[in-house]
């Protein structure tokens, strides 16, 4: 398939709340949409880096450069077989996994398309829905957080996750597990702790989470696998594993048992495959996350987490959780059992709202072949 032509859009969508995790508070989200034409057939992906580099080195900026002047030389105007051949030209790039992510997920869109299958056939998936939980930012209060959490689950949020950092973690912790004592919870600290905080995480032991998801540093696996053994809940890594070799290696050293799994940190649904069928031959359970995701990426969470090894509901909810208008419909919703349907159309399996893209675009650049 000769790729023709490439556009690239900076989107900037205001989300209905602020979003605070340890790093920040969001207000907006800023992502790269990538639109790869060829032969009649568009294929559309979304590039996650965020504007500024606290989840990673990444921001929208940088993928913008990675694309527009390494990646996108690579395949356009050339005749690509596959998404591995075109993950072939554009190896030399070292690291930019959030702008790999963007082209490769627009490629697996386009053969799919030309397939005439959906994403998740083309990707492996089994289930036609998947179970979704939700994610909530910290809030100002215990008070307010059991609140929002009553909201979500009147909504049908099959668990929940709740941001936690120092200072703003046992009380919230107890408070949720006292009202609600059979919800599955876990919570996320964003690598807001270190090793002397210890004594901490292992008080949240007695809430009955389902894991604790990156206590420590953003880029580590050694101090992870010192403190799991010191706990009964479960570690899960997210930042750390940027690879199946990441995943093989932190899961040898015990530095967790549950692998976050988030296409765009890892590169791709490729490695994310390798990630999740390497953890499947070793029975360790990996669940999809969320990186607020217009519903363009969201598309093809809900296509990969379909997989039979994403034993945990995912980070992946619906559209009006974060948006008051999406850019696609049919619009992301959870049902009353907490699931969401997986499209079946060719591809992403929803239709891109041109207009709704112009207005939240803030800068378009278009390469042809």
């Amino acid at each position: 398939m000769r790729i023709e032509r490439i556009e690239l859009r900076h989107i900037k969508m205001h989300l209905v709340a602020p979003f605070e995790t340890s790093f920040g508070v969001e207000m907006d989200e800023q992502h790269v949409i990538v639109r790869v034409d060829a032969e009649g057939l568009i294929g559309w992906g979304e590039s996650p880096a965020g504007a500024a580099p606290f989840y990673s080195y990444e921001t929208t900026q940088t993928a913008w450069h990675i694309l527009r002047d390494f990646l996108i030389p690579s395949v356009l105007g050339q005749e690509i077989a596959n998404v591995d051949d075109a993950l072939e030209r554009g190896a030399r790039v070292r690291g930019h996994n959030m702008a790999k992510a963007g082209l490769e997920s627009a490629l697996w869109d386009l053969f799919a398309k030309a397939r005439g299958i959906s994403l998740a056939k083309m990707l492996g998936g089994t289930r036609e829905r998947i179970a979704v939980g939700v994610s909530i930012g910290i809030q100002p209060s215990p008070d307010a957080l059991v609140q929002r959490i009553e909201s979500y689950l009147r909504e049908g949020y099959r668990r929940i996750k709740i941001k936690i950092a120092p200072g703003r973690d046992i009380a919230f912790t107890s408070a949720v597990r006292n009202t609600f004592p059979d919800i599955l919870l876990q919570v996320d600290a964003n690598s807001a702790y270190t090793l002397d905080d210890a004594d901490t995480l292992r008080a949240l032991d007695g809430f009955d989470l389902l894991l604790i998801e990156q206590p420590l540093g953003y880029d580590d696996i050694y101090d992870h696998s010192k403190l799991q053994p010191q706990l009964r809940t479960p570690i899960c890594l997210d930042e750390s594993i940027h690879s199946a070799a990441d995943a093989r290696a932190a899961i040898e050293l015990g530095a967790c048992r549950i692998i976050n799994i988030k296409p765009g940190r890892v590169g791709g649904y490729t490695e994310a495959i390798k990630i999740h069928d390497w953890c499947a031959s070793r029975d360790t359970p990996v669940w999809h996350g969320g990186m607020l995701e217009s519903g363009i990426g969201r598309a093809g969470n809900v296509a990969l987490a379909s997989l039979p090894n994403f034993a945990l509901p995912g980070d992946i909810s619906a559209s009006k959780r974060y948006f008051a208008q999406d850019i696609v419909e049919p619009e992301f919703t959870v049902d009353a059992q907490g699931m969401m349907a997986v499209p079946t159309k060719p591809g992403i399996g929803v239709e891109v709202l041109l207009d709704r893209l112009e207005e939240v675009t803030v800068r378009r650049e278009v390469l042809r072949a």
